[in-house]
């Protein structure tokens, strides 16, 4: 017998696993109304051939940002085909093209001009995408809204270059999605004052805002009757501690399912969700903490090693025990500050500024954020 024949003929809890996907857009989205109108009473100047405000989006991981931009653009796309109006809106994942020139290539590609990802000079694939935007055959300019997801990568990447080039470029409007509302300090003031972005920041679900969407996306996924009642609430909780996240919501309750599935289970329990919260955390920290460069592992071993020794650790004192750990292949003293910010943006770690008292100024103290052993399994053994 075949073995996809063999494995699909096992009971199962799941109706179809992909509405616990994080990338699936369903037909309405819980809780986000407001922000799904905030970015429509922007882009609506589209449907009159003028070209929209560039718009930020910031929000904590798992607010909603991509699927209220995607629901968006999927709602604006109908109604301007309606209208017949030539509006296009094109998705970027900046974790995906993290350079100018990729990006631009990717957006001619996606509108249908052949641009090679590599071989041509910018400006050679800069002159291809405006070219783009020469009057059609109906003489309606195209008015084009460019989704950019997780900018702070490509910022950090390349600098930039390509928001001079989109800022510069008639009849396109931006639409930047960030984690970190300080993501504008890659953007020099010359680039900063052509956006003129509006501002929409996210705020995180709670608990109950995230039973809300469990419940919607169970009934797609999953059996009658199959979850236990202490489910869906567990999963809202423990998301509702982790920022507000919704897609670890989703990730608790599908990997739960998956472990009723292993267990041979006809319901998931409460002690799966647990479970299946020790699961995701270990894969999440071994999957960070493996692609740090090493420079940055020996900052984090460093303050392993102080966390244990259970000293205060200052940027001073953690200096100190990564050139030991380093065995002198070290960077700077500046150059650890960066690596601090980096560290506490994975949430990897913590820093608070505390006074030592009149004339002694004030001190950066670090801690770990994470479980040492989770931290320890990734680095030595992962």
């Amino acid at each position: 017998m075949n073995i996809f024949e063999e494995l699909g003929e096992k009971k199962s809890v799941f109706k179809c696993k992909k509405f616990l996907d994080h990338r699936f857009l369903p037909e309405k989205l819980p809780h986000r109304e407001e922000q799904i109108k905030s970015v429509a009473k922007y882009w609506i100047e589209a449907l009159n051939s003028v070209t929209p405000p560039d718009v930020t989006i910031y929000g904590k991981t798992g607010t909603g940002k991509t699927a209220v931009s995607k629901f968006a653009r999927k709602q604006l796309e109908q109604i301007a085909k309606e209208k017949k109006v030539n509006v296009r809106v094109e998705y970027i994942r900046c974790t995906d093209y993290t350079t100018e020139y990729q990006v631009i290539a990717r957006l001619c590609q996606q509108m249908g001009r052949d641009v090679p990802y590599r071989g041509w000079t910018k400006a050679e694939v800069v002159h291809a995408f405006r070219d783009l935007f020469k009057k059609n055959v109906f003489g309606k300019d195209l008015i084009l809204i460019i989704i950019l997801d997780e900018i702070d990568i490509l910022l950090k990447n390349d600098g930039d270059g390509l928001l001079y080039t989109l800022t510069r470029t008639d009849n396109v409007s931006i639409a930047s999605i960030s984690n970190f509302v300080d993501f504008k300090q890659f953007i020099k003031p010359r680039v900063r004052s052509s956006l003129r972005d509006r501002e929409i920041v996210f705020p995180p679900y709670n608990a109950q805002q995230l039973v809300d969407i469990l419940k919607e996306r169970s009934e797609m996924s999953f059996k009658d009757g199959v979850l236990n009642n202490d489910v869906i609430p567990l999963c809202a909780a423990l998301a509702a501690k982790e920022e507000g996240d919704a897609r670890y919501a989703l990730d608790l309750l599908r990997t739960s399912g998956e472990l009723a599935d292993e267990k041979a289970s006809e319901t998931v329990f409460e002690n799966y969700v647990r479970e299946a919260k020790d699961y995701i955390e270990h894969n999440k920290v071994t999957d960070i903490v493996m692609t740090l460069p090493s420079q940055q592992q020996k900052v984090l071993e460093s303050i392993i090693y102080l966390t244990k020794e259970k000293e205060e650790i200052t940027s001073g004192r953690l200096y100190e025990v990564y050139k030991q750990f380093s065995k002198g292949d070290s960077v700077s003293y500046r150059r650890i500050f960066d690596f601090i910010n980096e560290l506490e943006m994975l949430g990897l770690i913590s820093t608070k500024t505390i006074s030592r008292g009149r004339g002694k100024g004030r001190t950066n103290i670090i801690d770990l954020q994470c479980e040492m052993g989770l931290l320890e399994d990734a680095i030595w053994n992962g």
